[in-house]
């Protein structure tokens, strides 16, 4: 059984450490922030400490097991989906350290919940510029993952196969894989034909599709060119 003394300074590191993890979380204006981050560590300490604290308690880390698992379902609830994108996952990251730092507290590992937390905060700060770099340089072909796009063009039905060719022509060496080609003549006027390509890119090649399809637009036949990045490629 521990001091109550022992008890309030292990709850208490757990506070403070996770407090200051979610500075940085909430400073940024994220979902978890500094009391979410300051009560997963309370909640984890708290866990750790009811094991230490039970008599003949062989195995104290089985409730910090637990404490892993079940923090998943916590972490799972800030990651959200917005179209292609998936939003929140570092925040749930950040709340499932969160959750390490505060088990290391409830231990009495004083010094390893401190350098928990401190490679916590350094990692969401020192490596966001880094991270936002990396993810400002233009996709290459190193780059595994595909982007689907779908592009319409509008034409009049004497200049389709025309259209399909200045298409295929526009496409060919710009590294788009094509997977399907059709078209259908429009409900409103029969005259008129939607000529509808599917796409797919490694990585966003959004720039290179538009340079690739500029000619189309300037058509006499063509009324219309347009395109959009859908969140299933086309395998």
């Amino acid at each position: 059984m521990l001091e109550w003394w022992e008890f309030a300074l292990r709850l208490g590191c757990a506070f403070i450490l996770g407090a200051l993890v979610g500075v940085e979380r909430q400073w940024r204006a994220r979902m978890a922030g500094l009391r979410t981050n300051a009560l997963v560590a309370v909640g984890s300490a708290l866990f750790v400490l009811l094991a230490v604290n039970t008599v003949d308690e062989v195995s104290p880390t089985r409730i910090a097991a637990q404490v892993v698992s079940g923090i998943g379902f916590l972490g799972a609830g800030v990651i959200l989906r917005d179209g292609i994108n998936v939003r929140g996952i570092n925040t749930a990251a950040t709340i499932w350290c969160a959750a390490a730092v505060g088990v290391l507290a409830g231990s009495g590992v004083y010094l390893g919940a401190f350098m928990g937390a401190l490679a916590v905060v350094a990692a969401n700060v020192v490596l966001r510029p880094i991270a936002r770099r990396l993810e400002s340089r233009p996709a290459d072909a190193t780059s595994e993952v595909l982007t689907g796009y779908r592009l319409r063009v509008v034409c009049r039905d004497d200049q389709e196969a025309h259209v399909r060719a200045l298409l295929l022509q526009a496409l060919s060496g710009s590294g788009f894989v094509l997977r399907s080609l059709d078209s259908r003549h429009l409900e409103e006027d029969r005259h008129m034909v939607t000529v509808q390509a599917d796409l797919t890119a490694t990585g966003r090649q959004d720039a290179v599709l538009e340079q690739a399809i500029s000619r189309l637009s300037l058509e006499p036949g063509v009324s219309a060119v347009h395109w959009k990045v859908v969140e299933e490629p086309f395998l």
